[in-house]
């Protein structure tokens, strides 16, 4: 029997019906559409609670009924979902595994790249480092007095002697 059927059979509205199946945690067939269908048994039971009412006890002071909920009837291919499951396990498998692989060769690539361009500031910084030695050497050679000239003590001084410039130009004779 629908709902309708039992709410007409109890005196009672369709909703009545629905709201002690919902409050009571009724455990009702449903059939294909989700609507619910009563046996015998069920229809007992609803009788059952609305003597209880009657007799003035509260919907939510009425003990709900602890009856094994039986299987719900429909169509259902287990075998065909497994086996899609399955195959969507798989597919996620596959995908973590190439995702695994590219996320290492992206690193890969990138520790390369990061070890040339290493590779190029140690050399820039070695080509730096030579040019400040040899700028060194130069600033030293010109703080360094000059012992090739001469020198002329003059009160208390020292003097370069200069050689005049007519005979530097005739030195090499």
């Amino acid at each position: 029997m629908n709902t309708a059927e039992v709410a007409k059979l109890l005196g009672v509205s369709v909703s009545t019906v629905q709201r002690w199946v919902k409050q009571l945690a009724l455990p009702m067939e449903r059939n294909e559409r989700g609507h619910y269908y009563f046996n015998d048994e069920d229809i007992q039971l609803l009788k059952d609670i609305q003597e209880q009412l009657k007799q003035g006890v509260l919907l939510q002071d009425i003990a709900p009924v602890k009856l094994e909920k039986k299987p719900r009837k429909g169509t259902k291919k287990i075998d065909l979902q497994d086996e899609a499951i399955e195959f969507l396990l798989t597919k996620i498998q596959n995908l973590e595994v190439n995702l695994q692989a590219k996320a290492d060769g992206v690193t890969s690539y990138q520790l390369l790249q990061h070890r040339r361009e290493i590779e190029d500031l140690q050399t820039q910084i070695d080509n730096l480092t030579s040019q400040i030695n040899s700028l060194q050497q130069d600033i030293n050679k010109l703080l360094t007095p000059h012992t090739d000239k001469p020198l002329v003590l003059q009160d208390g001084k020292i003097k370069r002697k200069k050689k005049k410039f007519v005979s530097s130009l005739f030195s090499f004779l």
